[in-house]
């Protein structure tokens, strides 16, 4: 079982001491990076900016046509709405009005102002001063009461017994009783009211619905039947028929009597009950077409649709889409497992608030111009279709070259619900925006290089067309219209495309993101920085290649970034362009002038390539994630090798001091890198370097670097170490490979004796790298450190081998 399989199992075995026990240490709490306050406030004002934008009405106001003129252009509803008809409404509530019973008040003031009245006239004729007085005096008296003339005879029956014994018992109960039933003042009138009147009783309180209303009796009735009573059944003679008549023509009055005003608020409550009639106009729909004579109804449905249109502010709307936005942008914080929001850097969230922003503004004019300059087209060129040709997709693609698969979904999530509220459409639209700009977020991830993104277009294209046959079915959409969307679909995808290409590179230079066309650019060998490397420190290029091919197999192995690893694992040491004779691989047979300082200097001096590096890094403006990894490359690790040799100077050095500045790493791609950089570094000083032997080697110093805590903050897991442990051994046994020995063709004299002493020299190669190996295998005080005490030791730290001298240290 090898050493990482030992290390996994828990077994323990020679180096593994140190590894167990840091399991059950406590760890040390991660350096949170500083929290993104003012990228979380810009993308926040962001989503207010948008919430307004798409609470805000700018649609210019629809043209109102007078009836009798000829539209000079279309006018479409842009909303589904009700127009009152008003002529209709007006009719059928004339229509209930005319139907409403008038009510008419039954009262019986009328027969008791005859019944008091008659009772007067008699109590007038009876009084005591009426018999001394003037006849014609008392004549004119009652003639004045009843308003008429009365003559002489007529008084005097008055004055006789049996006519007021006539009046009390036989006409007066008979007139009485006839009132009561009903009597109005005009027939005539009456009967214009078809359907009936209400009779309110108003001593009863009672109300009766008459619909035959020949049957009610006016005064005029009334006047003849009492004639034919006293005629008929009563049969007086005549002078007593006329003192009846005259006593009562002048007091009778009707029993019914309209009351208008109970019939006009009646009427009102009837026709205020009736609900307006409505027409119905759907979304789309033309109101007006042009050359078209205006209707009055089309007036009245233009007035309509301006008046709901005269509200541009909705505050209910804002509110819910800031909230709804507010809440999806909340999946930011949490892009990837156990992260929260302080991992998100500002420069992220200004990235994805401009994105947001330019995107939501370009909708919003998409829609201005569909009310607007769109109405110059043809008729079948608008409407709700014109959103598709929004390249919501392109805006994705810019987001999957930085971001990872989890954060580009909420990003299309909060980007794609913006844009269908922008342009006003509905769910189908939102489906089509997400699932679009998902596909494009695969095909962009799965590019390689830039004709690989302009390949994509066809794929994508297929993908956008099926996604609006799927929304097209699923809103019922007409055959034309599917037809014509599949128009704007295929310039979305060429939009899309554009919007990719046009954007990435300026998105590269205002950011500083470091995508996978700008990975690939760099990594190429003819860049100036490596050359440059190349030519004035060949040793750390060399170097550089090799951790670059090993840290590109192990992080496929693991699944992590490797063309982001290969190309941080390039331009790793390019720091050591500073000063770079004093690393030991750059010095060939020169003397090392490390020999000629303080273990402290030399100790600045090699921690300082870090620092250099990143300086160069921001100069050449190779990105932010490709500084990070050369700053944490080396982590916190010790420089053990001068920290040793100040420790024999006699002084009492401090590990803080003789150690990098760090971080540690802080993702999975900086600490491969880290485990390549060491592991291939001290691979150098393997003698006779074995399958075996190098398996023994990379396992201690995965080992070891894990046991020093420089692997805590990185997201990196034993499972991982393992298989990167497996892909090193494979690229370094084929770096390491044996080779067959030629024969040399050229002998001398002595040429036999040459190859006897070259053999012994061999034999006592393998005799020390034996000796050597099993020093490696073993922790003794004579190497005075691990094996894999980083890389600083094997190629950082300069000893002695480079003038040949001895030296303490077994890695260099």
């Amino acid at each position: 079982m090898n050493a990482a399989k030992q290390l996994i199992s828990g077994k323990k075995t020679n180096g593994t001491s140190r590894f167990l026990p840091s399991l059950f240490k406590p760890r040390k709490p991660k350096k949170h990076s500083s929290r993104p306050v003012y990228g979380l406030a810009f993308f926040i004002f962001v989503l207010a900016a948008l919430s307004v934008l798409g609470g805000v009405q700018f649609r210019p106001q629809t043209i109102l046509f007078v009836a009798g003129e000829i539209a000079t252009q279309d006018v479409t509803a842009d909303q589904n709405l009700l127009v009152e008809d008003t002529v209709s409404t007006l009719a059928k509530r004339k229509q209930v009005a005319e139907l409403q019973p008038p009510v008419f008040d039954l009262s019986l003031t009328p027969i008791e102002h005859l019944q008091s009245r008659v009772a007067e006239i008699f109590t007038t004729i009876d009084a005591p001063e009426s018999d001394n007085s003037d006849p014609d005096q008392l004549r004119w008296q009652i003639s004045e009461a009843l308003n008429t003339e009365i003559s002489a005879t007529t008084v005097k029956d008055w004055q006789q017994g049996i006519f007021r014994k006539t009046m009390r018992e036989d006409v007066l109960p008979w007139l009485v009783e006839r009132l009561i039933s009903g009597v109005t003042a005009d027939k005539t009138l009456l009967l214009q009211y078809r359907h009936g009147i209400v009779i309110r009783d108003l001593t009863t309180e009672t109300e009766t619905i008459r619909l035959e209303l020949e049957g009610i009796p006016d005064i005029k009735d009334l006047r003849l039947d009492l004639a034919n009573y006293i005629k008929g059944p009563l049969k007086l003679p005549l002078h007593m028929r006329r003192s009846i008549t005259a006593l009562l023509t002048p007091l009778l009055s009707p029993t019914l009597t309209l009351n208008r005003e109970a019939t006009n608020q009646r009427i009102k409550m009837a026709t205020e009950s009736i609900d307006p009639v409505y027409n119905h106009i759907k979304k789309g729909e033309i109101i007006v077409r042009q050359g078209e004579r205006v209707t009055e109804e089309d007036q009245m449905q233009l007035q309509t649709l301006l008046s709901h249109k005269r509200q541009t502010v909705f505050p209910m709307r804002i509110a819910g889409l800031f909230i709804v936005s507010l809440m999806l942008g909340g999946g930011l914080a949490f892009a990837k497992p156990g992260r929260r929001i302080s991992d998100v850097k500002n420069k992220d969230l200004y990235f994805t608030g401009l994105l947001l922003l330019l995107f939501g503004i370009g909708a919003k004019m998409l829609m201005l111009a569909n009310g607007s300059l769109i109405d110059q087209a043809p008729t079948e060129m608008r409407g709700e279709l014109l959103p598709l040709l929004f390249p919501v997709s392109g805006g994705m693609g810019l987001v999957a070259m930085i971001f990872g698969f989890k954060r580009c979904s909420v990003t299309s999530l909060i980007l794609s619900f913006m844009c269908a509220v922008m342009t006003g459409g509905g769910m189908w639209l939102f489906l089509f925006y997400f699932i679009g700009s998902m596909l494009y977020v695969l095909l962009v991830k799965r590019a390689q290089t830039r004709s690989d993104i302009a390949l994509s277009i066809f794929p994508h294209i297929a993908g956008l067309i099926f996604t609006w046959m799927g929304v097209a079915m699923f809103q019922r959409f007409e055959a034309s219209q599917i037809w014509l969307g599949c128009l704007y679909v295929l310039g979305n995808g060429l939009l899309s495309l554009l919007v990719q290409f046009a954007v990435s590179p300026l998105i590269e230079m205002v950011f500083s993101y470091t995508t996978r066309f700008r990975l690939m650019e760099l990594m190429n060998l003819e860049q100036p920085m490596l050359q440059e490397l190349m030519l004035e420190a060949p040793g750390t290029y060399h170097h550089s290649l090799i951790v670059a091919n090993m840290v590109e197999a192990g992080a496929k192995s693991i699944g992590a970034n490797s063309l982001l690893c290969k190309v941080a694992a390039l331009y790793h040491d390019m720091g050591k362009l500073s000063k770079p004779e004093y690393f030991i691989e750059n010095q060939g047979r020169a003397k090392n002038p490390h020999d000629k300082i303080a273990p402290s200097m030399s100790t600045l001096v090699i921690s300082t390539h870090v620092k250099r590096g990143v300086e160069m890094a921001r100069q050449h403006r190779l990105g932010d994630e490709i500084a990070d990894i050369i700053e944490q490359h080396h982590g916190t690790s010790l420089i053990r090798y001068f920290f040793n040799k100040a420790k024999e100077a006699g002084d009492n050095p401090r590990e803080e001091d003789y150690s990098y500045p760090g971080p540690k790493p802080q993702t999975r791609e900086a600490a491969i890198v880290m485990l390549a950089d060491a592991v291939e570094a001290s691979s150098r000083v393997l003698a006779d370097p074995t399958p075996s032997r190098i398996r023994g080697h990379i396992d201690t110093i995965i080992k070891t670097i894990f046991a020093e805590g420089q692997l805590d903050e990185s997201e990196l897991t034993l499972r991982d170490l393992h298989t990167l442990s497996d892909s090193f051994h494979r690229i370094l046994t084929g770096i390491f490979h044996r080779r067959i020995e030629y024969p040399d063709d050229k002998k001398d004299k002595s040429g036999s004796a040459k190859k006897g002493e070259d053999k012994q020299e061999t034999k006592q190669g393998q005799k020390n790298g034996a000796s050597k190996d099993s020093k490696d295998s073993k922790d003794t005080k004579d190497t005075k450190e691990t094996p894999a005490a980083s890389s600083s030791e094997a190629k950082d730290s300069l000893s002695a081998s480079g003038s040949d001298k001895k030296t303490s240290n077994p890695l260099q």
